[in-house]
């Protein structure tokens, strides 16, 4: 398939700036594929179309305050740097993305904070907007992190055109973020509240965790036509074996297994052996997902509503059918349902 399939007509005020007031209130279309149906209910309904012994699998990365501004030494100019992973502890050594790029050379001295909180020297120029910094902390790594996090902000996709608010620390965030790595939510999960689990494990769903911290590549614009021709960015990911024999249970029981959201979908692939068993997994997946495909191990998706020519939206044209999920994403327009992060939800059954 090439990557202008892929494009739709999206009203920029489909795009949801704010999350609805309760988490599990936000719309829920749902698409039988046996069928070929489309239904139109509230997230917390979603109860209705699972049974006993089927596992709902959520990843339990957790977002960080990967946004940081800081000025540039001796000219003051304004640098924005997006932390996008830890290469070395002991060295404070990060992968990051500079804003503007053009401004910054090797041995350049960034400076955070209104007193100089932090400071970061550029150490080496990697592609034409990434950079190597070397953070230069002499304090604890505990410190290291908590001046960070007192700098940082959350991460909220520019395409939102607003200010991070407080609101957004919290909300941008899964009720069930364990262990921090992601730059990005894994938004699928933003719609599931404490009490829904609690429904859901009294009508005897079982949950299987897994960890993929989310990256860049689900961002970054995709620029070759041909998509065979696309690499992504590897993200990493690790799934337990306590977590893998929950899912490899079910699936020998003929129970269903539901991944909640394309990075769920995403490590499931990458672990999988043989259709429908995976193994325990520490490591990286740069696996890219898009028509056709086999999927071997979920038998349901739950997800947001994707912008147009992103990667998670071929994931889902993958999973639901291609023509199936542009006629659904037509109807989600002209129904005004509300789009990307904070916006509604799609099961596909």
């Amino acid at each position: 398939m090439k990557l202008s399939q892929f494009r739709y007509n999206l009203p920029s005020n489909l795009i949801a700036s704010y999350p609805p007031k309760n988490r599990d209130e936000s719309r829920l279309m749902v698409l039988n594929r046996k069928e070929q149906t489309i239904e139109h209910r509230i997230f917390k309904d979603i109860v209705e179309y699972f049974k006993d012994g089927d596992v709902l699998v959520l990843n339990n990365t957790k977002v960080f305050p990967a946004r940081l501004y800081g000025e540039k030494e001796k000219t003051g100019a304004k640098i924005e740097v997006f932390l996008l992973r830890e290469l070395n502890r002991e060295s404070r050594l990060w992968d990051v993305l500079v804003d503007p790029a053009r401004k910054i050379r090797i041995g350049n001295k960034l400076y955070f904070g209104d007193n100089d909180d932090l400071v970061a020297e550029v150490i080496d120029n990697t592609t034409s907007r990434g950079r190597t910094l070397r953070f230069l902390f002499d304090g604890p790594y505990e410190e290291f992190k908590k001046t960070i996090y007192s700098l940082g902000e959350t991460p909220l996709p520019k395409v939102h055109e607003r200010p991070v608010e407080p609101l957004d620390a919290e909300r941008y965030q899964t009720i069930f973020a364990k262990h921090e790595g992601a730059i990005a939510a894994p938004t699928a999960g933003l719609h599931f509240s404490r009490e829904l689990l609690k429904r859901l494990e009294l009508i005897g769903l079982n949950f299987a965790e897994i960890t993929l911290h989310t990256g860049m590549g689900n961002f970054r614009p995709i620029e070759v036509e041909d998509l065979t021709k696309h690499k992504m960015d590897s993200e990493e990911m690790f799934i337990d074996e306590e977590n893998a024999i929950i899912i490899n249970e079910a699936k020998a029981r003929g129970n269903a297994i539901i991944a909640v959201g394309t990075t769920s979908m995403k490590a499931l692939e990458s672990a999988m052996t043989i259709p429908g068993r995976i193994k325990p997994y520490k490591g990286w997946t740069n696996k890219f997902i898009f028509p056709p495909y086999d999927f071997g191990v979920a038998d349901a998706m739950v997800t947001n509503f994707h912008l147009p020519k992103s990667p998670m939206l071929m994931q889902v044209s993958a999973f639901g059918g291609y023509d199936f999920i542009m006629k659904a994403y037509k109807e989600a327009v002209n129904m005004k349902y509300r789009f990307f992060t904070y916006g509604d939800a799609m099961l596909i059954l």
